[in-house]
Parts: structure tokens; C-alpha cells; sequence
């Protein structure tokens, strides 16, 4: 009874996938506040060249850097799991696999594009990045690729996630990066932000602010993002084309993929490949999987709006709750974005890719489940994968159906022991985000022309 379908160095994917190639229709284009498509030279204020070419690009097939393929070897191709102890925890027919990108040095899927973000913007002359994080996956991982290319990092990290969160800043600062609670007083946009809201606990918008902010006012810094734009999507796929051919080993195939979504890598990462099985025709269902709290893809709406609190940054076309949309401060921190990739928020607004909601409560209770079975404490995020994996095999269970679904472990949760205790002693809650909030927060969409 096989455990582990592994692939050797040699089978690390040579080129990253592209899904802007098998879209139904090209995506929208980034627009100013005029109603104008962004020109590529406005990107170039924060992006090196490599990059915007990636972002724009419709090509299936992104080469990857030979020296970035060399990095990427210290912990890739990462193992695929069959889940067999869960699988009998749940009493059910389903067949449960998952891909464990938790065996990275920073413990999540993030440097999977922080390192060639980094390699492209040294190539490029850049000496410094700056760049926000949540529950600080993104932050540790940006930290480790400037380390190891050797870049400086300066990272704002989400207030609320900054104090529940103190070994991953200790992680960030091992590696080298500047770690700051966002908003500051550093950035005109924290100085805004905390004049008119002085204990605000943060959000992913407020620190994107921040960060894009210093990285357009100095000739030597860019910005570094860990989701929601193309060319992070694209670097993520490396999960996914292994994840077929690891499927293929075990002689399987899903019928269901799921993975968490806040900005959407994590999702994209894993189910676009498959999208690519979808386009050409193989039945397969794809769940992108967020907090009930921060109901983006659920109850947000598919608008032209701003990635940032205070809009420095291009709308861009996507799933969202409204710029200044504050989530609560649950410990998902990585998923408590107010928007959705664009690539994602399109496919999803095509009914081509499914979208749940997931309660707090629910996800810990998956993610107990899961250490308990299978021996790996999830970070909360990948609890909700978790979560709805296990949703889809009590179903199996009640119908007989033996469906085959395949998650992903997106990051361990050895950071977030602090959130276990409470959720093991009682003191957590759901929260579901008021639809009034919600209303109120949408009402302040940018209008364009």
C-alpha cells in the first residue's frame, strides 16, 4: 500500500504553465482610475522587465531559469501523499491525496515564487524588496530568496498577524529581512491609515500600501508580491505539473482538486494545470476553499477595483469585498485578503472553477483531524482545504461514490501553535462577516470611466 509518490530532481517541470493560454477569452486589462489601460511602462516603477513580460504574457509555456531550477532542487519535486489513515478516520470509499509543499525551508508553497522574483529583480540591478505579509509564509519566504541571492528584504506584516504570529518575524529576521507591524508611521499611507484608525489590526490592503509605497520612491527597491498577480500564479504551477505526474504514478486521477484561496496562488498552483485537463475536455472539479469570514469569491463582487487600501496600486478585474474591507482577525492570516487573483476571479466568474466558505471553527477541526491521522500539523490556511476535502468525503461516504480528491498541503503549522491552544481550549469563534459590512464596503468601488 503506497504512501509516497515521489519524483527525482531530474523531474522538476523545466517550464511554468501559463492558463491565460486556455481562457475562454484574454483576461481584462489593468486600468488606471481614468478608465485606461495601465501601460507597461507604469509597472516598471516596481517590476523588473522579466516580470511584466510574464504578466502580460500569453504563452502556455514559461521557461524557468537554470539558476532557479538549482534552488528550487533543495526541497523540489515535494512528495505527494495518499491519505490512507484519514481515509479510514472518515470511514469512507474516497481516495484522499495531497501534495506537501510544507517541506519547503520557510514550511509553505510561497518561495516557490519569492525565489524567482528575487533572481529576476537581481538580474535586473535591484538591491532591495519590499514587500507586505499576512500570517507571514509569504514574508519568511521572500526573506529566505533574499538571503539566498542576496537582496535586502523589508517586509509589513499585518498587525493582528505580527502579534499572534512571533516566530515567524524571529524566522523573517534569521534570514535577514527588516520586519515591521503594518500600518506604520514609516509611509504616508500608514500615517493615513493610523490617524484615522489608530487600533486598526491591519490589513493584507493597508500593508500592500505601505510596501508599494517605499518601493516607488527609491531607484534601487522594487516590490514583491506572493499572490494575486499572473506572473505569481505562473510560478506556482510547478505543485500542479508535478502533481500530474505524480497522479499518473498511482495510476489515479482526481475528480476533485481543492486548495485554499486568499490572494490565490496556493489555489492556482494546483488546480491550473488540472484546468488545462478541464479545457481539453477531462471531467475534473475544482474548489478554491476561503474563510467564511472573508467571503471573497463568495459573496465579494467581480469588479474593477484596487489592490491596496489607498489606491496606489492598478485595478485590476477581480473578485472583491472593496479596497478598504477590514477582515476580522482570524488566525488564517494568509487568507484574509479583500480581492482574488484575476486569473482566478475570471474562471470563477466563467463557472469554470467552484468557490466554498468555510467557518473557523470547522478548519481546526480539520486540521486536529489531520495531525491526528496523518501526522502533519496544517497551517490554518491549508485547514481549509482540509476542511472541504473532508466535507466532499463524508459525502462519499453517505453515497458510496469512491471519488478520487486530491488537496493542497499548502504549509505546515508549527508557527500557529498559538491558534491550536486556543481552538483546543475553547476560545475561538466563527465569524461570519455581516452582509451590512460587506455592503458598505463594496459602495466605495472605484468608479471608472
Amino acid at each position: 500500500m503506497t504512501t509516497r509518490f515521489l519524483l527525482g530532481e531530474s523531474d522538476l517541470p523545466s517550464h511554468w504553465y501559463n492558463v491565460v493560454a486556455d481562457l475562454p477569452s484574454p483576461p481584462p486589462p489593468p486600468m488606471g482610475p481614468d478608465g485606461k489601460p495601465v501601460t507597461l511602462d507604469a509597472l516598471a516603477a516596481i517590476f523588473p522587465p522579466a516580470l511584466i513580460e510574464q504578466e502580460v504574457s500569453a504563452e502556455r509555456w514559461i521557461p524557468i531559469p537554470e539558476e532557479v531550477r538549482g534552488i528550487l532542487r533543495l526541497w523540489r519535486p515535494t512528495p505527494l501523499h495518499r491519505a490512507h489513515r484519514l481515509e479510514q478516520a472518515l470511514k469512507t470509499p474516497a481516495k484522499i491525496y495531497y501534495k506537501n509543499e510544507s517541506v519547503s525551508p520557510a514550511g509553505s508553497h510561497k518561495p516557490n515564487t519569492s525565489i524567482p522574483q528575487a533572481w529576476y529583480n537581481k538580474a535586473a540591478g535591484i538591491r532591495r524588496l519590499t514587500t507586505e505579509t499576512g500570517a507571514g509564509q509569504w514574508g519568511c519566504s521572500l526573506a529566505l530568496a533574499g538571503q539566498l541571492l542576496g537582496l535586502e528584504v523589508r517586509v509589513y506584516m499585518v498587525k493582528v498577524s505580527y502579534e499572534q504570529k512571533p516566530y515567524r518575524r524571529s524566522l523573517m529576521k534569521t534570514w535577514g529581512a527588516e520586519v515591521y507591524a503594518s500600518p506604520t508611521r514609516m509611509t504616508n499611507a500608514g500615517r493615513q491609515i493610523l490617524d484615522a484608525h489608530p487600533d486598526t489590526p491591519g490589513s493584507l490592503g493597508i500593508a500592500i500600501s505601505e510596501a508599494v509605497e517605499e518601493a516607488a520612491g527609491r531607484a534601487d527597491t522594487n516590490y514583491a508580491l506572493g499572490s494575486v498577480l499572473n506572473h505569481v500564479m505562473h510560478h506556482q504551477t510547478v505543485i500542479g505539473l508535478e502533481a500530474r505526474r505524480q497522479m499518473e504514478l498511482a495510476g489515479d486521477y482526481p475528480d476533485m482538486v481543492l486548495a485554499s484561496c486568499g490572494g490565490g496562488s496556493n489555489f492556482a498552483g494546483l488546480a491550473f494545470p488540472f484546468f488545462a485537463d478541464k479545457a481539453a475536455g477531462r471531467r475534473v472539479r475544482l474548489v478554491a476553499v476561503e474563510p467564511s469570514s472573508c467571503p471573497t469569491l463568495t459573496k465579494g463582487v467581480y469588479a474593477y477595483d484596487y489592490g491596496d487600501a489607498t489606491g496606489l496600486t492598478p485595478l485590476l478585474k477581480m473578485h472583491t469585498l472593496g479596497h478598504d474591507f477590514v477582515p476580522p482577525g482570524i488566525h488564517a492570516g494568509g487568507l484574509r485578503y479583500h480581492g482574488a487573483a484575476p486569473l482566478v476571479s475570471q474562471l470563477v466568474h466563467a463557472g469554470l472553477v467552484e468557490a466554498t466558505a468555510i467557518p473557523q471553527l470547522e478548519t481546526f477541526e480539520a486540521g486536529v483531524l489531520f495531525a491526528r491521522t496523518e501526522g502533519i500539523v496544517p497551517a490554518p490556511e491549508s485547514s481549509h482545504a482540509i476542511a472541504a476535502t473532508i466535507r466532499a468525503a463524508r459525502e462519499c461516504a453517505q453515497s458510496g461514490e469512491p471519488k478520487t480528491l486530491l488537496f493542497n498541503l499548502s504549509g505546515h503549522g508549527h508557527f500557529d501553535m498559538s491558534a491550536y491552544d486556543r481552538f483546543l481550549a475553547g476560545e475561538l469563534q466563527n465569524y461570519e462577516y455581516p452582509t451590512e459590512a460587506i455592503r458598505e464596503a463594496l459602495s466605495h468601488l472605484p468608479k471608472i470611466a
